[in-house]
């Protein structure tokens, strides 16, 4: 991915976990499902060093539901690749606790589909 000895200690620090990982069944999957969306090398370094615990998401629990929800929200691939490079830890946050409440809640304050 071409992460920075830098970048690697703040992986490192900032997630410690990571020893932890099992990297073919954890980290490696997460890195090449996000290649798969189309986002490229630097991307997803810059995704990591962001916010290193996203290579400790579970891909079919978090982030493949959501993924799969913004989509099924009305945004095409291009806006969530946008949207997860730029805040990759959205990848994390709970569906049913905080995205959906949060989308509800703006369509209550008069917001359309288009506007959320």
């Amino acid at each position: 991915l071409g992460l920075s000895e830098l970048e690697v200690r703040k992986v490192v620090v900032a997630f410690p976990g990571v020893f932890r990982q099992r990297l073919e069944e954890t980290s490696k999957p997460v890195v090449m499902w996000l290649k798969g969306l189309g986002i490229d090398d630097s991307q997803v370094a810059d995704m990591i060093t962001k916010f290193p615990q996203l290579i400790g998401c579970r891909l079919e629990e978090n982030l493949k539901p959501t993924v799969r929800w913004l989509k099924e929200v009305g945004l095409d691939d291009s806006q969530v690749e946008k949207m997860i490079t730029k805040f990759p830890k959205l990848l994390s946050c709970s569906l049913e606790e905080v995205l959906k409440p949060k989308v509800q809640w703006f369509k209550e304050l008069g917001m359309d589909d288009s506007q959320v």
